[in-house]
């Protein structure tokens, strides 16, 4: 009688057992099933901006510093043209353009033409450090800095609360951009609206002034091999150009030629608000368009749609971008010598 109650009493603990283990085992797996299914959090962050390819011996990496939402009908100087191009294409106000500066390792230096706008312009900016680094590089690595023009967003990376951020680099300018931006006598005679941007340009220009780091240049110069500078006056007094060659492979890096790619391809006489001389800038922009159509050199621009590279084709009176493909190597990006 014990050993049947004995038996009796282990069979129950066993039959206990199972029904807990499957129990636990359901259990389980809901909660598997509840975690498998459950949305997470938006992350809401794009990925690091930089584009990069060669160019012959040359590596190229194209580096975003962020966007700036603007208003075209109320920057550029034919409002009605500006509608009519965004309504065609279903575009609205304000247009998010691009900030894009070029990392060239040459080999022998690190150059960077252009620096974003630092802390000047808001949350929507001032990625470029942060780019340099997810590129792979390092902003106390680069030792040569070609600025196109004095302009927040071109000069304004240079230092952050009056800090170098490019502790190792020589900034090169053109001279009359130093001469009218540096100057407290120009600043003065300045219209009040202009007073914002030759404080901006002196905050960050000059740290490097005073650490004797930045050089005056004029065009035609060849600043380090395979860069030649190249006038492209009317943005600004000394607004520049650069001509990138590596062993016959060409980019051309011509600054703020291009505000809107939307406008200002097909209308060339279209100009930007921040112009200093806007004839001068229109007269600029046509000749630096021919001469990229007629060369079919590749054409790398400071505010069109990240990464900015791409060609430029004549069409009747005015003229087209056409953009390079994108790659997920890092291929040639100007494939013809």
């Amino acid at each position: 009688m014990e050993k049947l109650l004995m038996r009796k009493f282990r069979q129950l603990i066993l039959m206990l057992f199972i029904f807990c283990f499957i129990i636990g085992s359901v259990a389980m797996s809901a909660s598997a099933m509840s975690a498998s299914t459950e949305v997470p959090a938006k992350v809401m962050k794009q990925a690091p901006g930089f584009y990069r390819g060669q160019l012959g011996d040359f590596e190229v990496t194209v580096l975003s510093d962020g966007t700036a939402p603007r208003h075209l009908d109320q920057i550029l100087s034919d409002p009605r043209i500006v509608y009519d191009e965004l309504t065609a294409d279903h575009e609205v106000e304000p247009v998010e353009l691009s900030i894009n500066a070029y990392l060239i390792n040459t080999g022998a230096h690190l150059v960077l033409v252009d620096t974003g706008a630092g802390e000047l312009f808001g949350s929507s900016n001032g990625l470029l450090l942060a780019n340099i680094v997810a590129a792979g590089y390092r902003a106390d690595q680069v030792d040569t800095i070609l600025l196109t023009h004095i302009h927040a967003d071109h000069s304004g990376g240079l230092s952050i609360a009056g800090k170098r951020q490019f502790p190792n680099a020589t900034v090169y300018v053109d001279g009359q951009d130093v001469a009218y931006w540096l100057s407290k006598k120009e600043e003065l005679k300045a219209p009040i609206s202009a007073r914002k941007t030759f404080e901006q340009s002196q905050t960050t220009v000059n740290p490097y002034v005073e650490a004797k780091r930045l050089v005056e240049i004029k065009p035609g110069l060849e600043l380090v091999p395979g860069f030649i500078a190249r006038s492209a006056p009317g943005h600004t007094p000394g607004h520049t150009a650069y001509l990138v060659e590596s062993r016959g492979h060409k980019l051309f890096l011509w600054g703020d030629t291009i505000h809107s790619a939307k406008v200002q391809f097909s209308h060339p006489q279209v100009t930007v608000q921040y112009d200093v001389k806007p004839d001068e800038a229109a007269q600029t922009r046509e000749q630096l368009l021919d001469f990229a159509a007629k060369n079919g050199v590749l054409v790398g621009s400071d505010h069109i749609s990240f990464p900015g590279l791409g060609h430029v084709r004549k069409v009747g009176n005015g003229y087209r971008w056409i953009p390079i493909p994108y790659t997920a190597h890092v291929t040639e990006l100007d494939p013809k010598p």
